[in-house]
């Protein structure tokens, strides 16, 4: 090899970006982790010199993606050794050693993406010195080192907490980029008092993962996706309550299936979810003893790829997870939404099925009964309907990643851009300039 191609490939090595991805990655959520592959994906494909590492939760779960990863948390190394006082004091330790460790991450990298997730949400029970310290430390490090924070198509809300609000707040503010999953979650920011005028708002990145060829399949089996739902971060105090009363409802909700003459597929999005699983398994088999195993039977699932395939086969889903309801969908399945949180209400008028939404608060059983007879009786027509709202959002996110090359990455053109500037895509909800955001149709 000549002097000159070895110093150009330096200089190629040199100017190559590093970028990192950060977050609640490899923790067992489906939805966060095909929110990451989204990401992968494009880059891989825009800008295939990129230099990709990972913090994130689970390190050894990431292995398949063939990236370097570091773990979120310092502390998770003595997690399943020490209890009691010392696990309480090295906790406490443990905030402080990751300010550091976090700001030497990201000084490693021209840019940090935060690809997708309820990142500024607190829809679900959370704690303050998790998510919202994490962030915080990611973009306050991000601004003081000069490194390019993107929240990509995240999800956020009204957040009742003062401090939570504080730490999610002020690191949106931080960030270089933001843009959200739903005009909900842009307004829920503009009323926490973030100046959104240069936001933007786009689909779920999952929207961008290519989808298999699906049929109708078969109206007599029925997808209930569940979820270890205790209620909303506001109300933790009723959360054994809510959960009971959310189980006991899927169960009689399966009940009524089986009884009219349907197999059901337990479908999950997160590993804790397996427990609703085997509550639902023993009440049908308490209830049905001669039934047959297979007409009520889980559909094991660890990534959006095992989702998808075990969706395909289905007629029709009812789910509780929001990716178990994106992954439906995709696949243009008539789907009942069990939603506790705005972002759920908004994926279903998207896909034009604002009518098939439920609480998980709430759950009126003679109603889902009613919903899912009307899914049924309309089938053809609803696929139709989703199936045109995914070509769209498809259409959506291709827009979005040339922005973000040209926003994150303006000294390199995406590999196979011949220059010119991508047209937006029109849109029946989604306006992309971020002063004309509306709800308005074309």
């Amino acid at each position: 090899m000549t002097v000159r191609a070895l110093t150009g490939r330096r200089r190629q090595s040199a100017s190559a970006p590093r970028v990192g991805l950060f977050g609640l990655l490899g923790s067992g959520n489906i939805g966060n982790d095909v929110s990451m592959e989204a990401i992968l994906r494009y880059l891989r494909a825009d800008h295939p010199n990129a230099a990709i590492d990972a913090m994130c939760v689970s390190p050894e779960r990431l292995r398949g993606y063939e990236i370097e990863t570091v773990p979120l948390f310092w502390y998770q190394k003595y997690e399943q050794r020490l209890s009691g006082v010392p696990a309480i004091a090295l906790k406490v330790l443990g905030k402080g050693i990751d300010a550091f460790r976090t700001a030497a991450w990201v000084r490693r990298h021209h840019v940090v993406i935060v690809p997708g997730m309820g990142v500024l949400e607190a829809t679900l029970p959370l704690r303050v010195w998790l998510t919202p310290y994490e962030m915080f430390l990611l973009c306050t490090s991000g601004r003081l080192f000069g490194t390019k924070v993107a929240f990509v198509s995240v999800g956020a809300n009204l957040i009742n907490q003062r401090l939570t609000r504080w730490l999610f707040d002020t690191a949106a503010r931080l960030a270089y980029y933001r843009s959200y999953r739903d005009a909900a979650s842009r307004d829920a920011m503009q009323q926490r008092g973030l100046d959104t005028s240069h936001d933007f708002v786009y689909p779920d990145l999952a929207f961008s993962i290519p989808t298999p060829p699906c049929d109708a399949g078969d109206p007599d089996m029925v997808g209930v996706g569940v979820m270890a739902y205790y209620g909303s971060n506001d109300n933790r105090d009723q959360a054994d309550e809510i959960h009971a009363s959310y189980v006991e409802n899927l169960k009689l909700f399966t009940r009524w299936l089986v009884d009219s003459g349907r197999r059901v597929r337990l479908l999950i999005g997160d590993a804790s979810d397996d427990k609703v699983v085997q509550e639902i398994l023993a009440d049908m088999r308490a209830y049905r003893p001669d039934l047959d195993s297979t007409w009520v039977a889980a559909a094991p699932a660890s990534s959006f790829t095992e989702l998808t395939q075990a969706i395909a086969p289905l007629g029709t889903v009812i789910a509780t997870r929001f990716h178990n309801i994106i992954c439906a969908l995709k696949l243009a399945k008539p789907t009942i939404a069990i939603g506790y949180a705005a972002k759920t209400v908004a994926i279903m008028a998207d896909a034009g099925l604002p009518e098939f939404v439920q609480s998980a608060d709430s759950l009126d059983i003679r109603l889902l009964t009613e919903q899912f007879d009307e899914l049924n009786r309309r089938s053809v027509e609803f696929r139709r309907t989703i199936a045109e709202r995914n070509a769209l959002n498809a259409r959506l996110l291709e827009d979005q990643f040339h922005r973000l090359s040209a926003v994150l990455f303006p000294g390199e053109p995406p590999s196979g851009d011949d220059g010119h500037q991508k047209p937006v895509a029109s849109t029946r909800q989604f306006i992309m300039s971020p002063d004309k955001l509306t709800d308005n149709p074309d």
